[in-house]
């Protein structure tokens, strides 16, 4: 089978650092999407999030509307948040039949016990539903900085794993990372990834630009790092929560300190300050470069 098509410019270096980039989106930012879609390159992958709360047509209706308008749905599978393999075969067929979806991230989700028969991942993985349904290419979770309820080497045995199952099935294995504000520790997370063997492409996570309050209160969430050193770095002072910051330096920082040792690496921004906002924070760093 030949290698699934990751983005139509993965397989060159990127001209600038926000070449072939990707988005993230909720079911409740259809009208956001469109508002910003004339900014947005033809292809992009555009990521639709598994929140709880979201009726199952509400997602559906978001990959639908990210296929209308010339972008490519990546849709989440939140393993825990699922309550039935019914609930999961009805779900990608929708997505697959209505969206014309190619690719998915497949996440174990937030519960700390699973609401239906999927513990993890892996399990969604296992299935084989997913190269049953044409999917081409399947993403899974990068952590730079850790995870909060496995130890480093159980994340790199587990991802490792992931990778395999994938390709076994004759899928393309994409990693997504965590968002993260500190360019060192993704640059040695990275190093690190490819020297174990693991040379999956790699979609690094950025914050979009957001109100500062905004950006601490996801990192809080998500259990991203943000001390006083880092955020410094990043161009916000933590005695100071006002105003909006950028990932300027960060991606500036990313861009000084990759290489070919990195592998096949390209940027996945979560707009916590709004599509519209991030996609011309992205179009006006791509024009000075």
């Amino acid at each position: 089978m030949s290698t699934p098509i990751i983005h139509p410019n993965w397989a060159r270096p990127a001209i600038n650092m926000v070449e072939g980039y990707s988005l993230e989106m909720t079911a409740k930012d259809i009208d956001a999407l469109r508002e910003a879609a004339p900014a947005i390159l033809p292809e992009t992958p555009v990521a639709v999030t598994f929140l709880p709360g979201e009726a199952f047509e509400a997602r559906v209706a978001a990959a639908r509307a990210v296929r209308d308008l010339g972008f490519e749905p990546m849709p989440h599978f939140s393993a825990r948040r699922i309550a039935s393999e019914s609930e999961f075969r009805d779900y990608l067929a929708a997505v697959t039949q209505q969206a014309g979806v190619k690719r998915c991230f497949v996440i174990a989700g937030d519960p700390p016990e699973p609401e239906g028969p999927f513990a993890d991942s892996s399990a969604l993985i296992a299935t084989g539903a997913f190269e049953a349904a044409g999917i081409t290419a399947i993403g899974i979770g990068g952590h730079p900085e850790g995870h909060p309820n496995m130890s480093p080497d159980q994340c790199w045995a587990v991802l490792d794993a992931k990778c395999d199952a994938i390709t076994a099935r004759g899928m393309a294995p994409l990693i997504v990372t965590q968002f993260a504000f500190d360019a060192g520790a993704v640059l040695d997370w990275l190093a690190q990834l490819r020297r174990r063997g693991l040379d999956a492409p790699v979609r690094l996570g950025v914050p979009g630009p957001a109100g500062i309050k905004t950006l601490m209160r996801f990192a809080a969430r998500c259990g991203v790092g943000a001390s006083a050193s880092v955020m410094t770095k990043y161009g916000i002072s933590i005695t100071k929560l006002i105003g909006s910051a950028g990932p300027d330096k960060l991606v500036d920082a990313l861009e000084r300190g990759l290489g070919e040792e990195h592998g096949a690496v390209r940027l996945h921004f979560y707009p916590f300050g709004g599509l519209a906002k991030t996609v011309g924070w992205i179009n006006d760093y791509a024009a000075t470069r």
